[in-house]
């Protein structure tokens, strides 16, 4: 298992130094400045990868620029509208771009206007530690009471629109400006972010498009875009939808086993694969975390180690960022899983033995407090989960270990 690092640029707190002290391998970056649709250059993948092998003071950062994380698709694609068919060219053109430099493993989303959702980015745990948390009370309050979005009292209970309207009355305007803040936040580090009128653009706009619809909408661009990935030797791999359940009345088509199956088997190639976000996918509780890993692990090209505590055990309920090796997915038995799948993969002599991963997000601790990092990033944060994450993968591969 390979150990990577995400890294946003030059702008980033956490320095590649930084990186280097931890033990990192390899960096997982994008072009977070480009917009969304816009073709990644060769010179915009050159001047990162630079950046990537210098440290700030000059010196060699021993370190490479290894998988993309996220060569983001557009809402046009995604709906089918406007530029989608240009948006979807300029995709493929970024990708030989991507592959004549030499990187090979691109992770990308298809959730629907929100990407990852969040109602507290700095959420006070009892040791004193931070993290990020999604209250689903807060999110309904949000989404009612500050967006206004009509069709809400269809999608959720009395007792939950209740509680959302007691929630809401007891924010001032400075907390309701948090959440909506919080809500519209975008993938970490993107080059736009989007208004609540934006938002409700979108959503008019998605009224129609059901879960199959953009379901399709998802195969019709990888039937594009996978021939030529496997044709580069690019291996693609979904993100899963964070969190894993319908929002804002959307539909929701990566949040389950099943549904990441349909995707698979409908573009049957081997670069058409998936992120395995446990912490993404284990918000909800009736995923299988380790059991996916076993019986996806051949398109599995990309691994995301996280854990959450889940708050309550509805499919849709309120969790918060935990411990790495703490929280509900068993993650020494997930670590076994994909290490089982790494030995599959020697046997049969594939190039692509070592799967990379990285300790995705991390909790607030220490100096991370002052540091003002990307939400989810810190850096001694990651660097425990790290570090955990490290001692699993030793102890799991010591050649003295017993089978179970």
């Amino acid at each position: 298992m390979r150990q990577t690092w995400r890294w946003f640029g030059p702008k980033d707190q956490v320095a590649l130094s930084d990186m280097r002290q931890a033990g990192v391998e390899g960096v997982v970056s994008a072009l977070h400045h480009v917009p969304t649709g816009e073709v990644w250059t060769s010179a915009e993948i050159a001047q990162r990868q630079n950046e990537i092998w210098k440290t700030a003071n000059g010196a060699d950062s021993g370190l490479n620029w290894e998988v993309v994380e996220s060569l983001p698709v557009s809402e046009d694609i995604k709906k089918q509208q406007g530029d989608w068919r240009t948006h979807i060219a300029d995709y493929k053109q970024s990708l030989r771009n991507l592959s004549a430099a030499g990187i090979d493993v691109v992770c990308y989303n298809f959730m629907p206007v929100l990407d990852w959702t969040r109602t507290n980015i700095a959420f006070r745990l009892p040791n004193g530690a931070r993290c990020m948390r999604f209250d689903f009370e807060d999110f309904v309050a949000f989404d009612v009471h500050i967006l206004k979005r009509t069709g809400t009292a269809k999608d959720y209970s009395e007792q939950v629109l209740d509680s959302a309207a007691k929630r809401f009355a007891a924010m001032d305007d400075q907390a309701q400006d948090y959440i909506a803040r919080n809500v519209v936040y975008g993938l970490p580090g993107a080059a736009e972010t989007f208004s609540l009128a934006d938002v409700r653009q979108h959503l008019e706009e998605y009224a129609t498009l059901s879960e199959d619809g953009l379901r399709n909408n998802l195969i019709a661009f990888l039937e594009q875009v996978a021939p030529l990935a496997d044709e580069l030797g690019i291996r693609l791999c979904c993100h899963p939808d964070d969190p894993p359940f319908p929002l804002l009345g959307l539909p929701r088509i990566m949040s389950t086993e099943a549904q990441y199956r349909k995707i698979l088997e409908a573009v049957d190639l081997p670069a058409n694969g998936i992120t395995l976000c446990s912490g993404s996918l284990g918000a909800r509780p009736d995923n299988d975390l380790p059991g996916m890993m076993k019986r996806l692990g051949d398109r599995v090209h990309f691994l995301h180690l996280r854990n959450v505590t889940r708050e309550s055990a509805e499919i849709r309920g309120s969790f918060h960022e935990a411990e790495h090796l703490q929280g509900d997915t068993d993650m020494v038995a997930l670590v076994q899983a994909a290490l089982d799948e790494e030995a599959r993969r020697r046997k049969l002599g594939r190039a692509d033995i070592s799967i990379p991963f990285r300790p995705d997000h991390g909790q607030d601790i220490l100096d991370d407090l002052h540091r003002k990092a990307q939400p989810g990033y810190p850096a001694i944060g990651r660097l425990k989960g790290l570090a955990e994450l490290r001692g699993v993968i030793a102890a799991l591969s010591h050649a003295g270990r017993r089978a179970p």
